[in-house]
């Protein structure tokens, strides 16, 4: 896992494309004498998506704890405001990240609210906000070339899955991978459309995606309504 993140952060970082500002960046590795390996990355941030999430979470808690009137209408829909505008920052790093990964033929396969660093959580200081994607231990190589050779263990279960569901050729494989990943980015923006607007404990990813898939059926609009 770590050798395949390696290999994937160095194809990223050697793009004649330019290196995306969205996806954290590898400085090296190193492995150790009883054989342990070791990334360094650059230090763009120590809080995730998930703890923004948590840490906002809570803070509606002991408002709420202290009354409903300890803030008046006008602060709290400037707090909901300022709330959304920075959690659509941090959609929109995590999907230019994920974009930037299918355009070079490499999936992300585990994207999450852990997997998004963010160089702040403070929510005045969304304009020096700039989410990065990180967690490629599990990506894969999506390339045509890939795809017609033996795909090894860590995409197993993906081509698996690919095949019970119908893809058979390179093209439709390469299709089924993208939309997998496109999925798991559904499924982070249900966690950040609600986690951070609630209460602590109220909501967490995966209530939400047992609501999205068996309450709802993936019926987005059903889910909004």
């Amino acid at each position: 896992m770590a050798a395949n993140e390696l290999n994937t952060h160095a194809f990223l970082q050697s793009s004649p494309r330019g290196i995306c500002k969205n996806i954290l960046l590898l400085l090296g590795g190193f492995e150790t004498k009883t054989g342990e390996q070791w990334l360094a990355f650059r230090n763009d941030g120590k809080y995730s998506a998930a703890d923004y999430a948590k840490i906002t979470s809570n803070q509606i808690s002991r408002t709420r704890s202290l009354g409903e009137k300890s803030l008046g209408p006008s602060e709290q829909n400037q707090t909901i405001k300022s709330r959304r505008h920075f959690v659509v920052k941090i959609l929109q790093g995590a999907m230019s990240g994920l974009a930037y990964m299918h355009n070079h033929d490499r999936l992300h396969q585990s994207l999450g609210p852990a997997s998004v660093v963010l160089n702040t959580i403070i929510e005045s200081d969304a304009t020096y906000l700039v989410p990065r994607v990180r967690d490629l231990a599990f990506s894969v190589d999506i390339s045509f070339s890939n795809l017609e050779e033996d795909p090894g263990r860590l995409s197993e279960g993906l081509w698996r899955r690919a095949v019970a569901a119908g893809a058979v050729t390179p093209m439709e494989k390469r299709a089924f991978g993208i939309a997998d990943d496109i999925y798991e980015a559904g499924l982070l923006f249900a966690y950040l459309a609600f986690v951070p607007f609630c209460e602590a404990g109220t909501m967490d990813s995966l209530s939400l995606q047992r609501l999205l898939e068996s309450t709802f059926q993936l019926d987005v609009m059903a889910t909004r309504e």
